[in-house]
């Protein structure tokens, strides 16, 4: 970890008070990569990391269902923001630089967005390690273009960029948006990719929703606006008909019993100004999805 700049405990993820920040021991490093290049509605991603990190302090460090304060099994530093590079290449090389070394050093790296469009960067030094991964995917939309607005690392080919990997597999949960275009490409990939569709919910099994991450390696890329908009407005594009908070939990949870979660990223926060429950909500997910990844959950 000594080529990265980590934060002092006052400015890190949680903040001074929890005693999380233990840059020598930490297990998870928290990366804010305030990139936004191709959004396409709504803006202000790139305010996104700070606005987590901002709010982080205010969560209350004890987890009634895991009955622990979880930060103190595994610990968290926080990187510096970097100055993002300008071009869409430069900036998702820039960003899978920052991952390889963290999980070279042996650290669990979860990014903090930032629009979508940062995924295949962040993705790519992962299927280096693990040409298998799996990938959980909680979104309003599929994310299966091939470009958009002539960008093919556009945030709206996300997913589709991911899968460009050959032995990447995909679990998509929550979608209730795909295009016409993106349809072909998931008829014919239905081997690699699952969608639980968000209007189906009442007739989801947990059980078969993680089927294909079990005994995987698995990334987590949680859009924000997979939520319902009543509970995440703070988004480019807030969509009805999404995740509560309980739901996305049992997503993961599930997903981190079935397999090992090894990195994630947390994207599309685009702050309101005064509305400070959505970057809380935010906050609160990225703890979650740390604690379920490194907690020791066997403990009482």
């Amino acid at each position: 970890m000594s080529s990265l700049k980590l934060r002092p405990p006052k400015r890190a993820f949680l903040g001074a008070d929890s005693g999380a920040c233990r840059p020598r021991d930490a297990r998870a490093v928290i990366i804010p990569f305030p990139y936004e290049a191709t959004v396409s509605y709504g803006g202000g991603t790139a305010r996104g990391p700070e606005a987590i990190i901002a709010a982080s302090p205010e969560l209350e460090f004890f987890d009634d269902e895991l009955w622990r304060e979880p930060y103190r099994d595994f610990g968290i530093a926080t990187l510096e923001t970097p100055k993002i590079r300008r071009t869409v290449k430069g900036a998702l090389g820039q960003l899978a630089g920052l991952v390889g070394a963290v999980m070279e050093a042996g650290k669990f790296p979860l990014v903090l967005g930032g629009e979508h469009g940062l995924t295949p960067g962040a993705i790519r030094p992962v299927v280096e390690r693990y040409p298998d991964l799996a990938v959980l995917h909680l979104d309003a939309h599929a994310d299966l273009r091939d470009g958009y607005q002539g960008e093919p690392f556009s945030h709206a080919a996300a997913l589709r960029r991911v899968l460009d990997h050959a032995g990447v597999t995909l679990v998509s949960v929550g979608i209730r948006n795909i295009s016409a275009g993106e349809v072909p490409f998931y008829e014919a990939n239905r081997h690699r990719i699952s969608i639980h569709w968000a209007r189906e919910r009442a007739k989801w099994n947990m059980a078969e929703i993680v089927r294909p991450l079990r005994g995987k390696k698995i990334y987590v890329t949680f859009d924000v606006d997979g939520f319902d908009a009543s509970l995440m407005p703070a988004t480019g594009t807030p969509e009805p008909g999404g995740f509560f908070w309980d739901e996305a939990c049992a997503v993961l949870r599930a997903a981190a019993s079935a397999g090992t979660v090894i990195a994630a990223d947390v994207v599309e926060l685009a702050p309101v100004k005064g509305l400070h429950a959505c970057d809380f909500v935010a906050a609160k997910l990225v703890y979650k999805i740390l604690s379920y990844a490194l907690s020791d959950r066997s403990a009482p």
